[in-house]
């Protein structure tokens, strides 16, 4: 069976979505009529065609493994954030160079964030993603289920809601790009109107 622009998704498992979503202690708004061993690839054709923008995105933040999901969170960052964002650069450092130096640069960046900074999702999300709480003595406490997809989801959440004019342009460029990623690019889709370079 094809799926069009949902087919080649290599980065996504293959185990049954509804098992991923429930791991992530996700719930999706659509109502499905795919069967319960449905691939994320089957789950997100049928919520395409229902126009399920959102949960789509729920479905990819919670199926991307984790350094693809934080990658994503920090292509959302980008777009409602300035250059030079601490929890930002803190995460693609982590994505970049996986390890405990990196993690640990993500913890303080989550640490030390504004409270209203919703980039901190980003290092959140690098902090937790090797499911524990962050590195040091925070490594004895097992992060909340799902912590990195949702932090993932939360972030694209907010750079689709960003700007309400731009709501219907920028829902598709954030969903083009984890679909991107799950096929093994970098997700850095041009926007339209923008030179490629």
């Amino acid at each position: 069976m094809t799926l069009g622009p949902f087919d080649n998704l290599r980065k996504l498992p293959d185990t049954p979505v509804a098992g991923i979503l429930a791991r992530g202690n996700a719930k999706l708004q659509t109502k499905l009529d795919a069967a319960k061993g449905a691939s994320a690839a089957e789950v997100l054709a049928e919520l395409d065609g229902k126009g399920a923008l959102m949960d789509m995105m729920q479905v990819l933040a919670h199926a991307l493994p984790p350094r693809e999901a934080i990658w994503w969170a920090c292509l959302s960052g980008r777009d409602v954030a300035a250059e030079g964002t601490p929890p930002i650069e803190a995460a693609e450092a982590w994505v970049f160079k996986p390890g405990p130096e990196t993690r640990i640069r993500a913890r303080q960046a989550l640490d030390t964030a504004d409270n209203e900074d919703d980039t901190a999702l980003c290092a959140m999300a690098a902090s937790f993603a090797d499911g524990t709480l962050g590195p040091g003595e925070l490594e004895d406490y097992a992060a909340p289920p799902g912590a990195v997809g949702t932090a993932a989801f939360g972030m694209a959440l907010t750079a689709l809601f960003h700007d309400e004019e731009q709501v219907e342009a920028q829902g598709p460029l954030i969903l083009a790009r984890a679909l991107d990623i799950a096929r093994g690019g970098n997700g850095k889709i041009a926007v339209e109107g923008e030179a490629t370079p």
